[in-house]
């Protein structure tokens, strides 16, 4: 039974006997509207084109529908045996999501948003710069002893983020870890994959856990990037610091995204994979945001609108009204 039902003799319900993901509206708040999916859909299917290893029998669920249902997972951090019914089946986009997994289709579609938006941006599509820093998060009881591990510092039992992003803080790699590896090791297996990728970066931003001269001889070596470390000059007070901003801010976008809070997964590629998701649909609505021209809503209060000047003075008005029949002013 459909969650959204259908006039009759409109049905156009997928092939899969009792699904009717075709039939769906969005209505969560991590489905993606028509000009968010008009940006995704053209890349979406150019890279499956291109990663498509056999032809076999096509896909019967909707894309769109699947692109939500794993939205879904990883805005609200639920299980996937928790999908919504309007969703196509749990098994079978558990199944599209292990499957383009492994051929790299979230990688591939992060590298073609970002080339977008730094056209956008007034930006050479290949990045010249980087910064470098590591997250540690806690894991839960369904992430392995093999790949999870205790941190000294962050006194945290669980896995490490090592990521590099560009001057817009836009995702350029990854590499998940125990939280046992120390950045400095997790940063020459980053540099591995940045010099797989890109052959234009020269420097490379981080902060004092990557001082040293054997990480700054292996990147020379490896990829001929300079590393420059970016020290704090006052410890004991907060300070905006040079370039270091730029990737704590991508932290906190992704850490908006309830699966990334915490580590769930089973193995070090699907950990990835989320990360690599969540890019994606922070990147496609930032593009729909530049292609419609419509400016970023500014809230206040979680999903409150901010109120405006006369309605804040009625309601300080309206307390101060309760405040004096409540106290009169022989009791102030």
């Amino acid at each position: 039974m459909p969650v959204y039902p259908v006039a009759a003799g409109f049905a156009t319900s997928c092939a899969s006997p009792g699904c009717w993901c075709r039939d769906r509206r969005p209505c969560y708040p991590s489905d993606l509207d028509d000009a968010q999916w008009a940006m995704l859909e053209p890349r979406a299917r150019e890279v499956m084109a291109e990663l498509t290893v056999a032809v076999g029998r096509p896909m019967v669920h909707d894309l769109r529908a699947m692109c939500d249902a794993v939205a879904y997972v990883v805005k609200s951090g639920v299980e996937w045996r928790a999908l919504p019914v309007d969703f196509p089946p749990r098994e079978a986009v558990n199944a599209v999501f292990e499957r383009w997994n492994g051929r790299g289709l979230p990688q591939a579609l992060v590298t073609r948003l970002r080339e977008l938006l730094r056209r956008h941006q007034g930006r050479a599509v290949q990045p010249t710069a980087c910064i470098v820093d590591s997250q540690m998060v806690k894991a839960h009881d369904t992430v392995g002893r093999a790949t999870s591990g205790y941190h000294g510092g962050k006194k945290i039992t669980g896995r490490g983020r090592h990521v590099a992003v560009d001057t817009e803080g836009w995702l350029l790699a990854l590499v998940v870890t125990a939280a046992s590896v120390s950045d400095k090791a997790g940063a020459k297996l980053l540099l591995i994959r940045l010099f797989d990728a890109f052959c234009t970066l020269k420097i490379m931003w981080a902060d004092t856990g990557y001082n040293g001269k054997p990480l700054e001889k292996y990147a020379r070596a490896v990829a001929a990037i300079t590393v420059e470390v970016v020290a704090r000059t006052s410890p004991h007070s907060f300070r905006v610091l040079r370039r270091r901003w730029v990737v704590e801010r991508t932290f906190g976008w992704l850490m908006r995204y309830r699966r990334l809070a915490r580590d769930y997964e089973r193995t070090t590629a699907n950990a990835e994979a989320m990360i690599y998701w969540a890019t994606v649909l922070i990147m496609t609505r930032r593009l729909a945001r530049y292609e419609t021209g419509r400016s970023p809503v500014r809230r206040w209060g979680g999903e409150r609108p901010r109120p405006t000047g006369q309605t804040a003075l009625l309601a300080g008005s309206a307390v101060v009204a309760l405040c004096g029949d409540r106290y009169p002013a022989s009791g102030r």
